[in-house]
């Protein structure tokens, strides 16, 4: 009647080794069996119960989608990683993902690093041929004030290290080299790389730094961000200013651009008829995971495309947060399906809820549709 209890993975720490494998070896959730209204009626209150949960659960998590954008991603990271087998006195090219919030940089980056930590574990084993563990991936989470002896520590809290606490600035980035050589690590990935100040004293040691990494660890650097390009990392160094107030560029930042390859994730736009097919498969494939007793097809696709739009803006973050919110108050309300008045209710992200009015508008008069033109008759 239900699928099987999933593992619990609201309780990792992905800037963890041990909960990044948990993460990273997790089978893939059981979708919960559709179950008509007449079938859950017949349940008895404690089975009723947990087959709720499980749906609870099921539409917090029903990404990530194999859209085209995520696509299109994993085929660039795969060249770039794949190609970076040079040896080691070579330094490696580095990657970084910037794009706009709530276009499923983070997820699709770690579904990516899964898939790598599992191919990586499959061909070499989970031990290096030294008799140590073996950590394909790196991930560290940085902060708004994170400077390069916070950036070698994370490094050390990621691999447990007992020498994690006390140090300066080149103990702890000697212990973190030593982890990385003896774990062969291949992926060292820097999330929310944004919250640096790269203009400022500490974004640039940690530049010079990134540097140091890409010169001596055999890794790929991963970073990943929103509006990189402005802080100038992928320029000929930031614009800064000096003490007499004349514009000058940093080596170091210009150093790293070279070496860095950009990529990003774009929205869905419905400008044109390519988009908007692009923008209606996405919804058929939400509809497939959505399990509601009366969902029936077309609910997104056709009757909900317009609102769906407007409401997240093409943003895939927005869309899934709209249509989680929806399914658990269906639940939760007993509707069982999700609507227009329905979802008038349920309250989204901010940004998203700001830019919806003018989409509203031109979707109301008909200056602009979600909706492809139907397919002509064999």
């Amino acid at each position: 009647m239900t699928a099987d209890t999933p593992p619990s993975l609201g309780n990792l720490a992905l800037s963890r080794k041990e909960d990044f494998k948990t993460f990273a070896d997790a089978p893939r959730r059981q979708q919960p069996e559709l179950l008509s209204r007449a079938q859950l009626k017949a349940l008895d209150p404690q089975t009723r119960a947990k087959y709720n949960r499980l749906r609870r659960e099921w539409h917090a998590n029903l990404g990530p989608i194999k859209t085209p954008q995520l696509t299109d991603l994993h085929e660039d990271l795969w060249d770039i990683v794949d190609s970076n087998l040079q040896d080691g006195d070579k330094a490696k090219g580095a990657v970084a993902v910037d794009a706009f919030p709530g276009l499923g940089k983070t997820t699709s980056v770690l579904a990516f690093l899964r898939e790598f930590h599992r191919r990586e574990i499959a061909e070499h084993g989970e031990l290096t041929s030294q008799g140590h563990e073996r950590w394909p991936v790196c991930r560290i989470g940085l902060t708004g004030n994170t400077g390069m002896k916070d950036l070698n520590r994370a490094m050390l809290e990621f691999f447990e290290h007992p020498g994690k606490s006390r140090g300066t600035t080149v103990q702890f980035g000697r212990r973190a080299l030593d982890c990385m050589l003896s774990c062969e690590v291949r992926v060292l990935a820097l999330d929310d790389l944004h919250f640096l100040k790269w203009g400022k004293t500490s974004g640039i040691e940690v530049s010079n730094h990134l540097k140091w990494i890409a010169n001596e660890l055999p890794v790929t650097l991963l970073m990943v961000g929103v509006g990189l390009a402005d802080k100038g990392l992928f320029s000929e160094g930031e614009a800064a200013r000096n003490s007499a107030g004349a514009e000058f560029e940093d080596e170091a930042m210009a150093q790293t651009g070279r070496r860095t390859t950009r990529l990003d994730m774009r929205p869905f736009r419905i400008k044109n008829e390519s988009g908007r097919k692009e923008w209606r498969q996405m919804l058929l494939a939400l509809e497939q995971r959505i399990v509601l007793a009366d969902k029936y097809p077309g609910m997104l696709a056709d009757d909900l495309s317009d609102d769906l739009y407007a409401r997240s803006t093409g943003h895939i973050g927005s869309l899934m947060t709209l249509i989680n919110r929806g399914c658990q108050r269906a639940v939760r309300g007993g509707s069982e399906c999700l609507s227009r008045d329905l979802l008038k209710k349920v309250k989204n992200d901010e940004a998203s809820e700001r830019a919806r009015l003018q989409l509203e508008r031109a979707l109301e008069n008909g200056r602009l549709t979600s909706r492809p033109k139907p397919s002509p008759p064999a």
